[in-house]
């Protein structure tokens, strides 16, 4: 399923990981996105009330999942972990998912906050965040 953004959308992301979940919230007319605090997960399962809320809070028309896939294409552990994340916001919630390649997003995350004056501390920085608004960041480009 791929969106195009022929009006306005409002769109959450995710950047899931076992401990922490990255989020952002953006928008397709203006191709804007931005950092929201990141979920605390116990081995990969959010607390459903907060994406709930989230869902609420921000009616998003599309939820993007980061999809961790190898360089070469192929799925690790962690990418069926996303999958089945995504798989559960839509049978929870009955919300649109997409899974977007986000190979190198946690990466530039972290280059972007060093970038901002988070020296090797990543624990206080938002990197799962960061990520999230990357992966929004890419989905919208790739639109073009």
């Amino acid at each position: 399923m791929s969106l195009s953004a022929p009006t306005s959308l409002s769109l959450l992301a995710f950047d899931y990981g076992t401990q922490n979940i990255g989020v952002a919230s953006g928008q397709s007319l203006t191709q804007t996105a931005s950092e929201l605090p990141a979920l605390k997960a116990r081995d990969g399962i959010p607390d459903w009330n907060q994406v709930e809320q989230l869902l609420k809070d921000y009616q998003p028309d599309c939820v993007l999942v980061g999809l961790p896939l190898n360089m070469d294409d192929t799925e690790s552990e962690l990418s069926q972990r996303a999958r089945k994340f995504g798989n559960r916001l839509h049978g929870r919630f009955g919300i649109k998912v997409e899974m977007v390649d986000e190979r190198l997003s946690t990466f530039a995350a972290k280059e972007e906050a060093a970038e901002r004056g988070h020296r090797g501390n990543y624990a206080q920085a938002p990197i799962d965040s960061i990520a999230a608004r990357l992966i929004l960041e890419s989905w919208f480009t790739s639109l073009d």
